[in-house]
């Protein structure tokens, strides 16, 4: 007869593994790291190929520009978006059934959410939020 503790024997095994898999690959950085660093020292022509642009071509400008906030806040709209799509499928899977149960509360739950959301939509649109060109 199993207890409930012995049905979490996989998850357990499953931890270990994720455990001794990171600390394998952050043990197998270090010793990769080392051995190139060795040999580094003791070829001179292996030291021009930590320059940026192994290729040939010296580096020209900063190697990192900035970027502007207007990215960041497009991107942070696509995932809020992203996120009502997300909500949308599991809600239109059930749908039907729901209805089918006499259930009018899902439909009035999501439209208010969709409401929330354009409202966000339109104070996004207002602030010009969606203009690249400024």
């Amino acid at each position: 007869m199993e207890t409930q503790t012995t049905e979490y024997i996989g998850v357990l095994i499953l931890g270990l593994a994720a455990v001794a898999f990171a600390l394998g690959s952050i043990g197998a950085s270090i010793v990769v790291g080392k051995l190139a660093t060795r040999n580094r020292k003791l070829s001179p022509k292996l030291a021009i190929k930590d320059i940026a642009y192994e290729c040939g071509m010296l580096p020209q400008g900063a190697g990192n520009s900035r970027l502007s906030v207007k990215f960041y806040l497009i991107a942070l709209l696509f995932v809020l978006f992203d996120i009502e799509a997300v909500f949308l499928y599991p809600w239109a899977v059930v749908y039907k059934d729901m209805l089918s149960q006499g259930m009018t509360v899902i439909f009035f739950s999501m439209l208010s959410f969709l409401g929330v959301l354009f409202v966000g939509w339109l104070y996004a649109v207002k602030k010009a939020a969606f203009n690249w060109k400024e």
